[in-house]
């Protein structure tokens, strides 16, 4: 049997396409000869191109969904791969529709992402210039930083090129996926002993159906799982409003309630009541305050449920918040021995704010905040970090870039049909965002990269058209 190839028209390429064959030829044999999983990842990498191309819209919603699956891989740096990956298919991406003169799609979100995401650059810039706390010594942290940043203006811009191709619902539905291996992990961890769990699945205290046991999912961190959960909680329950299937729903507001109590994290409670409180706030009812009230009962009773719950609560009675007789200042001196955390945290802001004082304009550079502590941890308080990090300029555009959001959200809402799926979404939004800001104050969620990329995926689709009217039924 013979073949016949075909000629082309122009013969002058038929020796760039024998040299690029040889090119080639040579290099995957040098690959193979130096390591064969070298040869592995050129062709897992040249199938991911393709496939990107090919499945353009199924692609990144897969890529958003199996992020929710990588941070308890992070001691392989498989988070970082992934946020390059995702940089990298970007670029190319804008680059052959611009070569090919296809349209690229931006709004005015991304632009303000994206001068938000400049604006984070002259960090990083600052940096070896001697311009910062820090030297120049530290820039691989700030351009570590930055990029993470960009990852997330990077999905999404992602997310915007799939308006008018994949409805919001849809999307929100899949994303819905991204609670299953978390949720799945987060059980075994519950159910199993420690003594058989692989080490980057183990999280303390941990026992054989030790339902007090924090859990953490594939979020690397009992606290990450917890606003990841909060996340999907909330929208729970805007879907189980939206839908002919309450009951469904409902169980499923029931399944993200226990995981997200199982994490044992006391400024979710914070967020949950600040949530709850935005809810009551615009709905007045009896039925929703009742409703609330049950919610938030249940989840601080399954929270003190556990001796490790109780531990918890109990040690706000010896903080100065809940005990006139310990001030700040007693407290910060207690926290050496006291192993509470909140005091523990009176004393890491302390310690952070005495130091932002040396450089109190600009900080000490992007992404710098643990080479600043004492004990080499994060502030455990989003707030202190920006005024370390980028003095009281950096924490003015931060506060710009936050509240910037919230305010284009109420602007949807007032310019969306009253009652409909998607002003409720965005007032969902909003309440996920007010709460978020309550947790910042005590915790480092500005380092939740998984929660994030969420937000930025709802975001982005908040604006699209849900083709809904006043007359329009319940979506299922």
């Amino acid at each position: 049997m013979s073949f016949n190839f075909p000629k082309y028209r122009n013969q002058s390429l038929t020796p760039w396409l024998i040299l690029g064959g040889i090119i080639g030829g040579i290099f995957v044999g040098f690959l193979v000869a130096t390591n064969p999983i070298y040869l592995l990842a050129l062709t897992i990498i040249i199938v991911g191109i393709t496939v990107f191309f090919l499945k353009f819209e199924k692609t990144v919603l897969a890529l958003l969904i199996i992020r929710s699956s990588l941070d308890i891989f992070s001691a392989y740096q498989l988070p970082s791969a992934f946020a390059l990956g995702v940089i990298a298919l970007t670029l190319l991406y804008v680059t052959i529709r611009l070569l090919t003169h296809q349209p690229i799609k931006t709004d005015k979100v991304w632009w303000f992402l994206a001068f938000w995401l400049l604006l984070q650059g002259l960090w990083v810039i600052l940096l070896p210039l001697g311009g910062l706390g820090l030297d120049g010594s530290y820039l691989s942290l700030a351009i570590r930083e930055w990029i993470r940043l960009l990852s997330w203006v990077t999905i999404y811009f992602l997310v915007i090129q799939l308006k008018g191709k994949i409805s919001p619902q849809k999307i929100i539905s899949l994303l819905f996926l991204g609670l299953v291996m978390p949720c799945t992990i987060a059980i075994i961890q519950i159910i199993l002993p420690s003594s058989v769990l692989p080490s980057f699945l183990v999280v303390y205290p941990s026992g054989a159906f030790d339902i007090g046991s924090r859990v953490n999912g594939t979020l690397g961190h009992p606290n990450t799982f917890t606003t990841f959960t909060f996340l999907f909680m909330a929208l729970t329950y805007w879907k189980q409003n939206h839908t002919k299937n309450k009951t469904l729903w409902l169980i499923v507001l029931g399944v993200v309630a226990f995981f997200f109590v199982g994490a044992k994290a006391l400024f979710g409670l914070m967020m949950l009541g600040t949530w709850l409180v935005c809810n009551f706030v615009r709905r007045a009812s009896l039925l929703n305050i009742f409703g609330g009230l049950i919610l938030f009962g249940l989840v601080i009773a399954l929270f003190a449920s556990t001796p490790f719950g109780q531990e918890r609560l109990g040690s706000l009675t010896e903080t100065p918040m809940f005990n006139p007789d310990i001030n700040i200042w007693k407290a910060i001196l207690s926290s050496k021995w006291d192993n509470n955390s909140f005091n523990w945290r009176l004393a890491q802001w302390h310690y952070l704010l005495q130091q932002w004082q040396n450089y109190p304009l600009l900080g000490y550079g992007l992404g710098v905040n643990k080479m600043i502590s004492s004990n080499g941890l994060e502030p455990h308080g989003d707030y202190v970090r920006f005024l370390v990090e980028t003095g009281v300029l950096g924490f003015m555009v931060f506060l710009g870039f936050w509240c910037g959001q919230l305010v284009y959200l109420f602007h949807l809402m007032r310019t969306s049909i009253p009652g409909s799926m998607k002003q409720d979404f965005c007032f969902t939004l909003a309440s996920i965002m007010i709460a978020l800001s309550v947790g910042m104050i005590t915790e480092n969620i500005w380092s939740h990269t998984t929660l994030i990329f969420y937000w930025f995926t709802f975001l982005a689709i908040a604006d699209w058209d849900w083709n809904e009217d006043k007359s329009k039924k319940l979506s299922q």
